[in-house]
């Protein structure tokens, strides 16, 4: 393994499971970038051009970062854990990637073209490009099929959501990591981690899939949706490590800590 900032990873941790195949050859080489355009080779952006990733100092000044993807295909890859799990969740999601990134680049134009004052740095954000932000740093994706336990995240029902119901959880539900920067906060995992969830619904037929298959499957489901806009009400918040599995010690006592296992709050208050 070339690079010492790869050797924090516990790759036995449950939620990277989806990412060990992928990132298995990578760690293997040494020259872990490298290794990834390899990996990318049939990758393409929203514009049809290959995804390669780059030096961060190939970005030129001035130039936001999702519009020289957007207009190159490299996406700027700096030697961290962050950056690396950007690379991994392109390798993984690669069509969500690419119609993520279309969405970011149309917000920029339309706010470069937009007959108003803009900052210096050029860099003024909007609604849809927030919750794009929040969607690629900080996404978690929940497929089930049981509306009833969406009803319970959305309500803040953790005692039903994880106790309760856990067997119908672990039946229902599979929670796949899509926002890298969480990803990298997860290799120094701490109780209060809290992910933008966004649910996915699926049929039977979903959870029957091999490995392979499930992620192709949220891949395309997850580009179709971003086709139907963004915005951040589409989030639910959810505390990672009260996924069941995912942390030791998920007692009454661990799901009763309300301040991270916090009651929804009254709007009327």
């Amino acid at each position: 393994m070339s690079a010492p900032f790869l050797r924090s990873i516990d790759w036995e941790r449950p939620w990277l499971t989806p990412l060990r195949p992928i990132a298995h050859t990578i760690l293997q080489s040494e020259n872990w970038r490298q290794a990834l355009n390899t990996a990318a080779a049939s990758l393409q952006n929203h514009r049809g051009l290959p995804i390669r990733f780059v030096p961060q100092a190939d970005l030129p000044p001035k130039i936001s970062y999702e519009a020289f993807i957007s207009d190159t295909g490299q996406v700027p890859t700096r030697d961290n854990l962050h950056d690396f799990f950007n690379a991994l969740m392109w390798l993984t999601f690669p069509k969500t990637k690419a119609q993520l990134n279309a969405l970011q680049a149309a917000e920029i134009t339309k706010t470069a073209m937009a007959p108003i004052d803009i900052p210096s740095d050029g860099l003024r954000r909007g609604k849809i490009r927030d919750a794009a932000t929040i969607f690629d740093e900080n996404a978690a994706l929940i497929i089930t099929r049981d509306p009833k336990l969406v009803a319970a995240l959305r309500n803040h029902e953790w005692h039903h959501l994880f106790i309760t119901g856990r067997e119908a959880f672990l039946h229902d539900c599979e929670v796949w990591l899509f926002g890298h920067a969480l990803v990298e906060k997860l290799v120094s995992p701490y109780k209060a981690i809290t992910a933008h969830a966004r649910v996915i619904a699926a049929g039977n037929e979903f959870f029957v899939m091999r490995p392979k298959d499930k992620q192709a499957w949220i891949d395309e489901q997850g580009r179709r949706e971003l086709l139907l806009g963004l915005s951040t009400a589409d989030f639910l918040p959810l505390p990672v490590l009260g996924v069941p599995g995912w942390f030791e010690n998920q007692d009454y006592a661990f799901y009763g800590d309300t301040n991270v296992f916090r009651p929804k709050r009254d709007r009327n208050q």
